[in-house]
């Protein structure tokens, strides 16, 4: 089995230790609109995407999922250059985001015209099969997510196209829960449209502290992700010391084939730069893709956590799950 990235199919087992959950480039819907103040300078973005490339790399990463959907700002020949300059293999997303905060007009409207499903299938397919736009770039993942405490008839034609589609071509499937909640109905949802729940990973699932949340998930038998490491205290995120917590009670039950790590960094935001107000600071200042590295896993270590268990998590999970 092979995983798709930007640059081409590589082998599962050549995948290494692997990122499941980033975005390089990333952008709220109507960025677009702010060019006059928030324009692109692709040479510059370039440059400091390059770096935290070689960062990470340095770190053993080989591989990163890059969970950009398609309304966001998601860009594959960037994503092409970035991996062709660096080495580092990425894979690309077909998808949409949330409804909350995705740009829904599109597709809303033609859904009030009798599309549905189908178009949505259309799409994601020819993404996986063929290409995104004129690039010959095949997604390598589908993306889907979900709302706070539902799961919106919006958001319902996506899961439904995209486990159709994967059931034609088996490409992974990867999830946004909002908040901590919905994982046990995303993973249900997918698993009886027929996808193959070895290849769904549902996302941020770190966002809820309650181990039992979990479990429910994973008696479906997907895959969950702990992907927004680093990220306390806001969006609904807990402090790392309760994810370890909930990551510890899981491996002791035994999931340590079922749960991946990453989190959902943002190398650099589309639009103008955040004004991030002084208080928040504590709360982002490990949200960046060394984090991992450089403090989680070694407390892992200090904890107990076997290295055979941090390396199931992070490349033999994603060998199956992505390969």
């Amino acid at each position: 089995m092979s995983a798709q990235t930007v640059t081409g199919p590589v082998e599962a087992d050549q995948l290494g230790l692997t990122l499941p959950h980033e975005h390089v480039i990333f952008g709220y819907p109507g960025y677009q609109g702010d060019v006059t103040l928030g324009g692109f300078d692709r040479e510059a973005v370039l440059t400091q995407c390059l770096q935290m490339a070689e960062a990470v790399k340095a770190r053993g990463v080989r591989t990163v999922v890059d969970a950009t959907p398609n309304e966001c700002g998601r860009d594959p020949l960037f994503l092409r250059e970035v991996s062709e300059r660096s080495g580092l293999n990425i894979l690309c997303s077909s998808g949409y985001y949330y409804e909350g905060e995705g740009g829904t007009t599109y597709f809303k409207f033609r859904f009030s015209l009798g599309a549905g499903v189908e178009e949505v299938y259309d799409m994601m397919l020819r993404e996986v099969t063929e290409g995104i736009g004129g690039t010959g770039i095949r997604a390598g993942v589908l993306k889907l997510a979900s709302s706070r405490d539902e799961i919106t008839p919006y958001e319902r034609v996506f899961f439904q196209a995209a486990a159709r589609v994967q059931r034609e071509t088996g490409v992974p499937i990867i999830t946004h829960t909002q908040e901590g909640t919905q994982g046990p109905q995303q993973a249900e949802l997918l698993v009886g449209e027929g996808a193959d729940p070895n290849r769904v990973m549902i996302g941020h699932m770190d966002g809820n502290t309650d181990p039992d949340y979990h479990r429910e998930t994973l008696r479906h038998g997907v895959n969950i992700a702990l992907d927004r490491i680093g990220l306390q205290g806001i969006v609904g995120m807990p402090l790392d010391s309760d994810r370890l917590r909930v990551l510890e009670a899981l491996l002791g039950d035994g999931y340590a084939d079922r749960i991946l790590l990453s989190h959902d960094s943002i190398w650099h935001w589309l639009g103008r730069p955040i004004p991030m107000p002084e208080m928040l600071l504590p709360a982002v200042k490990d949200w960046h893709p060394l984090h991992l590295f450089d403090d989680i896993l070694p407390e892992l270590e200090r904890r107990g956590i076997t290295r055979a268990q941090i390396e199931q998590m992070t490349v033999g999970n994603p060998a199956r799950v992505f390969g």
